[in-house]
């Protein structure tokens, strides 16, 4: 009899046991794929869809996914560099057809000639300008990332994209080297 209230009991648990188990996969599932996650927290957020894609979010699903992760330029090389070891890849460089790596940009438009017309307004991937119709806009340069969507649109041609300046407040360390810099440079430095 007591080996009976045993086995029954350890069913009764196990059965406990796996309802729970079971709850809590279905309640506390991750929203997305983590290594999407991931690769997008890499991308420089700057939603200028010149990898050819409509974002950095939907980029980050591709590469995940096997495309290349060399078509970012604002990302540039060390972006590149950054991707390559979270996926263990051989690094690429920057596919020129996507672009060429400059440094960080900001969009200004020069008030004096705008005409109000509200498109560069709705090219603003990260709504960075602000302005009403047949009123002059201007661009809030901590919110720009410089994604350069709103110079072409533009019909008076009155927004120019220009370097960000180095200020006590932007200024930073510069990161450090990636795992492939320091494993390439001892490789050049070995006879």
């Amino acid at each position: 009899m007591t080996l009976f209230i045993s086995i029954l009991a350890m069913v009764i648990l196990s059965i406990a046991f796996g309802a729970l188990l079971g709850f809590a996969a279905i309640r506390f599932k991750p929203d997305g794929d983590p290594i999407i996650d991931e690769i997008d927290n890499i991308l420089p957020q700057t939603q200028c869809g010149q990898c050819g894609y409509p974002g950095c979010k939907p980029y980050a699903k591709a590469i995940a996914e096997g495309d290349d992760i060399n078509k970012c330029p604002p990302g540039g090389q060390a972006t590149i560099d950054q991707l390559a070891v979270l996926l263990d890849v051989e690094p690429m460089t920057l596919d020129q057809e996507h672009g060429e790596e400059k440094g960080k940009m900001v969009a200004i438009i020069r008030e004096d000639e705008c005409i109000g017309c509200t498109k560069c307004i709705q090219a603003c991937p990260v709504d960075a300008i602000l302005g009403a119709a047949k009123q002059m806009h201007t661009v809030i340069e901590s919110e720009c990332t410089g994604c350069d969507l709103c110079v072409d649109i533009c019909p008076p041609l009155c927004i120019d994209m220009v370097p960000v300046g180095v200020t006590m407040q932007s200024w930073h360390w510069d990161k450090p080297h990636s795992g492939i810099d320091i494993i390439q440079s001892k490789q050049v430095e070995t006879p």
